[in-house]
């Protein structure tokens, strides 16, 4: 990932995220439980939400502590999981995230890349 401002980041944890929704749309779980390919799709993109928002962290402590909303070492702890799980992974915990978290995340995101395009 080249080096960005926090906009780019926040743009590209948004991207991300919006992924994950398109993916699943109409979708159900088992469905998604017999899909390898999505299951990869949706995993990568949620290791690519995980990864910006490790980058986030590292550079921009600041902001990750004014926004708390988010559950950024959550989001990072899934990265982790995702990149490091391999065979393992917890393909009900990615359905879950993809559904209930997501969601969730790209509401706050909206909220506050807004915020962050008005304060520039």
């Amino acid at each position: 990932m080249s080096s960005e401002g926090l906009q780019g980041y926040l743009d590209r944890m948004h991207e991300a995220a919006s992924d994950v929704s398109k993916f699943i749309e109409g979708m159900e779980k088992d469905a998604f439980l017999k899909d390898v390919i999505m299951q990869r799709a949706i995993g990568m993109s949620l290791l690519m939400v995980g990864e910006v928002a490790t980058r986030i962290i590292e550079v921009y402590p600041e902001f990750v502590e004014e926004h708390s909303e988010l559950q950024w070492r959550q989001i990072r702890g899934m990265r982790n999981r995702i990149a490091h799980g391999y065979f393992d992974i917890d393909l009900g915990l990615v359905w879950d995230t993809a559904k209930k978290a997501i969601p969730d995340l790209l509401d706050k995101l909206y909220l506050i890349r807004h915020w962050q395009a008005e304060g520039e």
